[in-house]
């Protein structure tokens, strides 16, 4: 009041000098100077990752499209990644069309390598190419499972899909000589006269403090030697049980190997046969499930007998002496086999051979309760086939493509937890497949 009467005038009266204002208007100036750099060097990285992901045989192909993603019946539709939509497709190896690299935004994050998919491409890369060493690399590179997300894990597997599989006989060589001194299938996959005489005293694989001594009755189920040689067979496939293989029409590619392995008596009837085929040569019984499902062949004799029919002239395998509780189990089916004039030929797992294969893989990263009866198989088939082919092995409730899947083919029962360690199985199995040794189909069969 004092200074309106005096007419008074303050001199920084209507000026903002440094306060709020100016404050504010630095800050924004600021802020929008740093976005304009980061949308100019995102921009420059932007485009490097789509000539680098997009090469077609040399060529740069800069064809991009827009969000899709698969849904289980195979529509299209758009597929949520944070707040920023993207589309995706399935990698169709054999379609016909070209090479589709599809960037996520928001997959891409700083300091990170960039995501891409390889999709649709008409035909493979050649086995040795330099787009295909550089995705065998990008695999090799993760030495433990833990190192990287399963979805960084599943695109990696994806983008493999592109490559022909070949063979390495040098790499093929190595292993099978490796398991050669460990295990040696050829000799001791199974209990014979040959390598478990009458009188020995054999130790249990599980149950070391038990020892079965070997009767001659028990010696007469034996078989003279070894039914299989060394590298006996050209192509082997080994079927696993998982629910990858619904829906892979995988069915005449599998019946078109020289001898097919199969897990634990699994369905194989009209309903399934175009996805995992019917021919068998051999195929694992799991005492649990003779005890479980024929009450331990005490009355369910002729059902049992039955179910054995499906798979032919096929030979079965037991471990009968895991521990004391399967031998019994086991030598049931060896006796009502006979009863019913069957010629099937029954063997049993030698302990010592599950040993020594338990520790081999142990070396390798699979610490587990126990191997999975598939693994035991492929195993074998390594020493006994100059190419093994593995079809429905997978450890995950997804499918490579992010797509839900049961767990088996035929139901959604899952193993007991901390039993077996099939995530670490199946990584392995892609380790072995990117080095030519296995190949694994994950994918639908032409």
């Amino acid at each position: 009041m004092l200074r309106r009467r005096m007419g008074y005038a303050d001199p920084s009266s209507g000026k903002d000098i440094l306060g709020n204002r100016s404050l504010c208007f630095i800050f924004i100036c600021a802020f929008g100077l740093v976005t304009l750099l980061q949308q100019i060097l995102y921009g420059k990285n932007y485009i490097k990752s789509a000539q680098q992901f997009s090469r077609l045989k040399g060529d740069e192909t800069g064809n991009w499209t827009g969000p899709v993603n698969f849904s289980d019946d195979g529509s299209l539709k758009p597929a949520r990644n944070g707040r920023k939509r993207c589309f995706r497709q399935n990698f169709q190896p054999d379609s016909q069309s070209s090479v589709i690299v599809t960037p996520c935004l928001a997959d891409i994050k700083k300091n990170k390598r960039s995501q891409r998919y390889l999709e649709n491409y008409d035909g493979s890369f050649e086995y040795n190419s330099t787009t295909c060493r550089e995705l065998r690399q990008e695999i090799m590179d993760v030495k433990v499972l833990t190192m990287v997300k399963t979805s960084e894990l599943f695109e990696r597997w994806r983008n493999l899909q592109v490559c022909r599989w070949e063979q390495s006989k040098e790499e093929t060589s190595n292993f099978k000589m490796s398991l050669s001194r460990c295990c040696n299938a050829p000799s001791f996959l199974f209990t014979t006269k040959r390598n478990t005489p009458a009188g020995t005293k054999l130790r249990y694989e599980v149950d070391t403090s038990g020892i079965l001594p070997i009767t001659t009755e028990v010696f007469k189920m034996f078989p003279d030697d070894m039914p299989y040689s060394k590298s006996q067979y050209k192509k082997c496939a080994v079927i696993g049980n998982g629910g990858i293989i619904k829906n892979s029409k995988c069915g005449k590619e599998i019946d078109s190997a020289d001898f097919v392995f199969r897990c634990n008596i699994p369905p194989i009837n009209e309903k399934y046969s175009a996805d995992v085929g019917t021919k068998t040569d051999l195929v694992t019984i799991n005492p649990s499930i003779i005890t479980e499902r024929f009450q331990k062949l005490e009355k369910w004799r002729r059902p049992f007998y039955e179910v054995l029919q499906n798979y032919e002239n096929s030979s079965v395998v037991l471990p009968a002496f895991y521990n004391t509780r399967n031998t019994d189990v086991s030598f049931r089916v060896k006796y009502m086999l006979d009863d019913f004039d069957s010629q099937r030929g029954v063997f049993f797992f030698h302990p010592q051979y599950l040993l020594n294969v338990q520790r081999f893989w142990a070396v390798q990263g699979v610490r587990a309760k126990r191997l999975s009866s598939g693994l035991m198989l492929v195993t074998a088939a390594l020493e006994m086939c100059e190419e093994v082919h593995l079809y429905g092995f997978w450890a995950f409730p997804m499918n490579p493509s992010g797509i839900f899947i049961t767990h088996h083919y035929y139901d959604n029962v899952k193993p007991r937890p901390g039993f077996h360690a099939m995530p670490h199985e199946i990584f392995n199995f892609i380790h072995m497949h990117t080095r030519g040794i296995i190949n694994v189909h994950t994918g639908q069969c032409t």
